[in-house]
């Protein structure tokens, strides 16, 4: 799926959740969260990665995860696997149409759960990815309460020193 519809799709998701936001638009290299937080003055701690994990053994199953730097060992007992691993850009873009650095919680397909790091709720706002590497969405965490797939968990971000 071409990005162009993924972040389409994001738009449209966002509009209907009713949730405001604020769209980013940056330069592609700078999608990565932390070039992109270091370059426009965002904190580290308020970015939300939505991170596509895959379980190891067949059949294969995904969970996204939104942290704040890396998943830990609970999401694996979220998705009862033994072993997990992050799923490849190839895998990425099939399961969301969307390229790393631009993968967002939002327009997910339905059947994907979402495990969003409660530390994440406690923030006045987020950035997330808009669906392609051309934006960032500034939002208010309210939104992962709108997602239907979405729950929010404890503990599921290694710490790294931010709220």
């Amino acid at each position: 799926m071409d990005e162009e519809i993924a972040a389409r799709r994001v738009l449209d998701e966002l509009d209907r959740l009713e949730v405001p936001y604020v769209r980013i638009p940056i330069d592609p290299a700078h999608a990565d969260t932390a070039t992109f937080c270091e370059r426009h003055g965002y904190p580290l701690g308020h970015s939300g990665n939505t991170l596509i994990v895959a379980a190891k053994r067949e059949p294969k199953t995904y969970a996204a995860c939104v942290v704040r730097a890396d998943v830990n060992h609970n999401v694996r007992r979220l998705m009862g696997a033994s072993r997990l691993s992050f799923a490849t850009a190839d895998e990425t873009r099939e399961l969301t149409g969307m390229a790393i650095g631009g993968v967002t919680a939002v327009a997910l397909p339905p059947d994907l759960p979402i495990y969003v790091d409660e530390g994440l709720m406690r923030l006045e706002y987020v950035i997330l990815g808009s669906g392609d590497r051309l934006a960032k969405i500034k939002i208010s965490p309210e939104v992962f309460r709108r997602l239907p797939n979405a729950r929010i968990v404890a503990g599921i971000t290694r710490a790294i020193g931010v709220v």
